[in-house]
């Protein structure tokens, strides 16, 4: 298998021929901010807007998660501007998004949590207008529910249960701000005959839009 070698952060890292910065990076022990990726989707899915990096000899920053290794390349993660820009895209995700941690079922397992401790970023941010959503949550079925309050559509839900288990149950429904994660008709979850129940899009959730009902009622 080829193999490419690059530079993140001063440090040399060899990877596979073909595979994204943000992976490269993350294998050698590099964090790059990131809600939305799957390694194995193709294309990206490239939602969050939080992976960005700066490439020497690049006009502007780029996604990690959509960018291919090169040899020779030479990355940095951290830099003003790529700062700036993380910092603008994950202040935007919180001014749309419930923050009621202690009465959230993934509560200390929430990747929004620990990015806001690495980025040292307050969770209650009052930069952007704040527009917390207040809409029904499904919880007809036994096992797990569906919060759009807490969703930040990064879209893994959706690609887990149409690519991974080809279920076709999770979609996006409506546009502009009003996008929320729903089933294919909107009907209740309750009612999708095609859920395997296999809660691999509550495991690929990474804020509590998704979650499991033991979850909730063991707060």
């Amino acid at each position: 298998m080829t193999h490419v070698n690059l530079t993140i952060d001063g440090k040399i890292v060899r990877a596979k021929a073909g595979e994204k910065i943000l992976w490269a990076a993350l294998d050698a022990g590099i964090y790059i901010p990131h809600l939305c990726a799957i390694r194995e989707a193709n294309p990206p899915l490239a939602s969050c807007r939080l992976c960005f990096v700066e490439i020497q000899g690049y006009p502007s920053p780029v996604t990690s998660c959509s960018e291919t290794v090169k040899e020779g390349m030479v990355v940095r993660t951290r830099t003003p501007r790529v700062d700036r820009l993380v910092r603008n895209a994950f202040e935007l995700i919180l001014s749309v998004h419930r923050l009621d941690c202690k009465d959230c079922p993934a509560n200390r397992n929430c990747e929004l949590q620990d990015m806001a401790k690495r980025l040292k970023v307050k969770l209650k941010q009052k930069r952007h207008r704040k527009t917390e959503p207040d809409l029904p949550v499904d919880e007809s079925r036994s096992d797990f529910g569906l919060d759009p309050n807490h969703c930040i559509l990064c879209g893994k839900c959706i690609w887990v249960c149409n690519e991974l288990i080809q279920c076709g149950v999770l979609d996006f429904a409506r546009r502009g701000l009003a996008t929320v994660v729903s089933t294919f008709d909107s009907k209740p979850l309750a009612e999708q005959a095609d859920c395997t129940g296999c809660l691999k899009c509550v495991e690929a959730c990474p804020a509590g839009g998704l979650y499991l009902k033991d979850a909730k009622n063991n707060e």
